[in-house]
C-alpha cells in the first residue's frame, strides 16, 4: 500500500491509475470522527481488488475497510455506504488493538472506474450512425470491418470528440479481432455479408463469457442462420443469446439512424440491467469494533 497524506494529491493518482486500467474501486474517505482516532475526517483511501493507495488509520480499522471495499468491488455494488467503527482496546485481531477510544465513520464509494466493452461489427450506414450515439457514452467502443475504406480516417472524423475510448480494427477476418475482446463485451453483427455475419455469430457463440449479441436482420435471415449454427454443433440454449432483429420493438422505421436510435437504446438497456444485477449488495457491513 502506498501511504501519503490521505488527502493529498495520491488518492487523485490513484483514481486515475483505476481509471486508466478500467478496474473497479472504491474511495474510503473518514467522513466523521468522534473521540480520539488514528486519521482525521477527510483522510481518504483508494482500494482497487490487488492493491490499495493512501491510508485511513491502519490496523484493524483499515483491515475492515479495505475487506468490506473488497466486497463491494466483488459484487459490482454502485451504491455509497457508510461503516461506523469503534476503536477499543478489548477488540483484539491479527492487525493489533487500536486502542484510541473513539469512533469513526467511514464513507465508502464505488468508483465509475470500469468501461463497459461495446463492439460493432460493420461500420456501414448503421454501424455507422450507432458509433455516432454509442461514442458519447463513457465506454470502451470497437469499431470492426473487413474493409479498410470503413474506417478511414475521414470518414471517422464526423465522431467528434469522442467520450468513449476508440479503438479501430480493420480486420479481414473479423472472427479474429471477436476472439481477442475482453469478457462481459456487448457486441452487435450488421456487416455488408451474410457469409461474415455467420461466421460472427458462431464466433461469438464460441464464447459463452461475451454478453450481449446482437444481430441485424430479418426472421428469414435467423432461421437461416438457425439451421448453419445447429450444424456447426450449436445447441437452442447457444443459439438463444442471439438477439435478432436488434432495437426496441415496436419502432419500425428503417433509415440507418433510426435502426442506429433503437440499438443504442437497448443497449444502454442491456448496460443499465448489467449493472442492477450485479449490484446485489454483500453482507451487511460491520458494525462495532473492527
Amino acid at each position: 500500500m502506498a501511504e501519503g497524506t490521505g488527502a493529498g494529491p495520491g488518492w487523485l493518482q490513484a483514481v486515475q491509475t483505476l481509471s486508466e486500467r478500467g478496474e473497479a474501486g472504491v474511495l474510503v474517505t473518514v467522513a466523521a470522527v468522534r473521540g480520539h482516532a488514528p486519521r482525521e475526517a477527510g483522510a481518504k483511501m483508494v482500494v482497487g481488488a490487488r492493491e490499495s493507495w493512501e491510508s485511513v488509520g491502519g490496523g484493524n480499522l483499515e483491515q475492515t475497510a479495505l475487506e468490506r471495499a473488497r466486497a463491494l468491488i466483488g459484487c459490482g455494488a454502485s451504491t455509497p455506504e457508510l461503516l461506523t467503527l469503534r476503536l477499543t482496546d478489548r477488540a483484539m485481531g491479527e492487525h493489533g488493538r487500536q486502542c484510541c477510544g473513539g469512533e469513526v465513520t467511514l464513507l465508502l464509494e464505488p468508483l465509475r472506474t470500469v468501461r463497459p466493452h461495446l463492439a460493432i461489427f460493420g461500420v456501414g450506414h448503421v454501424g455507422l450512425a450507432l458509433a455516432r450515439l454509442l461514442v458519447t457514452l463513457p465506454v470502451n467502443l470497437h469499431l470492426i470491418d473487413s474493409r479498410a475504406a470503413q474506417l478511414a480516417p475521414e470518414r471517422l472524423m464526423g465522431l467528434g470528440e469522442p467520450a468513449a475510448r476508440l479503438h479501430v480494427h480493420h480486420a479481414p477476418i473479423p472472427e479474429m479481432v471477436l476472439a481477442e475482446l475482453p469478457p462481459g463485451t456487448h457486441l452487435v453483427i450488421l456487416t455488408h455479408d451474410h457469409a461474415e455475419d455467420a461466421a460472427l455469430c458462431d464466433a461469438a457463440l464460441r464464447r459463452p463469457e461475451l454478453g450481449f449479441i446482437g444481430l441485424i436482420g430479418s426472421e428469414v435471415k435467423w432461421a437461416r442462420f438457425r439451421g448453419q449454427l445447429r450444424a456447426l454443433g450449436h445447441t437452442e440454449e447457444a443459439l438463444s443469446r442471439v438477439t435478432t432483429p436488434i432495437g426496441l420493438p415496436g419502432i419500425r422505421g428503417k433509415s440507418p439512424p433510426v435502426i442506429a436510435l433503437s440499438v443504442a437504446a437497448q443497449l444502454q438497456q442491456v448496460l443499465e440491467a448489467r449493472t442492477v444485477r450485479t449490484a446485489a449488495p454483500p453482507a451487511d457491513p460491520p458494525r462495532g469494533a473492527p
